[in-house]
């Protein structure tokens, strides 16, 4: 039986952060994924869309080449007509091009994108992991140089689907070098969602007794084995306040074709809305923003709190 404001009873638990920062990632990995393209027009309003909803960091695109992700070639059209949204923006970028095609458009925010394994960093950089790492360190160094916020992606974090399980020193090794280059956070993935909670708290640990704090960290989990929720509630259990998610569950990753979809921004406002966590998001507003986005894709959200919450308005 559904509670009469479609909202979950607020139940704090001793321990856990008050506040949680969402950073959403449903414009630039979401939809990076579809077939179809979506118009520019479309693209904007889903930003706009999400930022009035509370989510006050909206990752918007990436500016990588457009044959790598057609989706996302429309970036020097997108950006220009989010100027008088009131959330941040970042974007990604790849090498030294993309942060001078960013500069180029004023962005303050920019993202690079690593991974912990050899074989995903060729598939997905075509270079190994310290040849991109290489890559990334001049872009970093001019971003800061020109007080830009940069945030670090680091893929592969859990499991490889080539290489299979990855060791938790492994991991932590490109972390400590990724965040030594200047960024100011990283972001763990679980691209193709083997985690477990046990998994996710050892990491953690390790990364807190290298040097890199829970405050520099954010949690990127795919619910590929339906594990998103509860790798995220070991997270912040261990002290992580930022968790990346997608709005309605969108994306995956073009290279790895094992990663379902992204933890689901509602499944999680859900979550956090129970626990009593604040996190600034409307979630009425939010699950309007996916059932409306759903319509442009053609199929309905996969996230399980857009179904019940939808279907409770009909």
């Amino acid at each position: 039986m559904s509670l009469p404001d479609g909202l979950p009873m607020a139940v704090p638990v001793a321990g856990l952060p008050a506040r949680v920062r969402i950073h959403e990632v449903g414009p630039r990995d979401g939809l990076q994924n579809e077939k179809a393209v979506v118009p520019v027009e479309v693209k904007a309003e889903f930003i706009r869309r999400l930022a009035d909803a509370g989510l006050s960091t909206v990752e918007a695109t990436s500016l990588v080449r457009p044959e790598w992700v057609p989706q996302l070639a429309d970036a020097e059209q997108l950006v220009p007509l989010l100027k008088d949204v009131p959330a941040e923006l970042p974007v990604l970028v790849p090498n030294q091009r993309g942060l001078e095609r960013a500069m180029a458009l004023g962005v303050r925010r920019i993202a690079v994108f690593g991974s912990a394994t050899e074989t995903f960093a060729r598939r997905n950089l075509n270079r190994s992991v310290d040849e991109s790492l290489a890559m990334f360190e001049p872009v970093v160094a001019r971003a800061r140089e020109s007080a830009m916020w940069v945030r670090g992606y680091l893929s592969m974090c859990f499991g490889d689907p080539w290489e299979g399980p990855v060791p938790v020193r492994q991991v932590v090794a490109v972390a400590k070098r990724l965040m030594d280059l200047g960024c100011d956070e990283l972001s763990l993935g679980d691209t193709i969602g083997v985690a477990t909670p046990g998994h996710v708290r050892e990491l953690l640990a390790r990364l807190g007794e290298a040097g890199v704090p829970a405050d520099r960290l954010a949690v990127h989990f795919h619910d590929t084995y339906g594990q998103a929720l509860a790798n995220t509630l070991a997270a912040l259990e261990h002290g992580i306040t930022t968790v990346d998610a997608s709005a309605g569950g969108l994306g995956g990753c073009p290279y790895a074709k094992s990663a379902t979809g992204n933890l689901a921004t509602e499944d999680l406002v859900w979550m956090l809305d129970g626990l009593g966590i604040e996190t600034g998001v409307d979630l009425g507003r939010l699950t309007a923003t996916s059932v409306w986005m759903a319509g442009h894709l053609g199929r309905p959200s996969p996230s399980r709190t857009v179904r019940a919450l939808s279907q409770k308005e009909t």
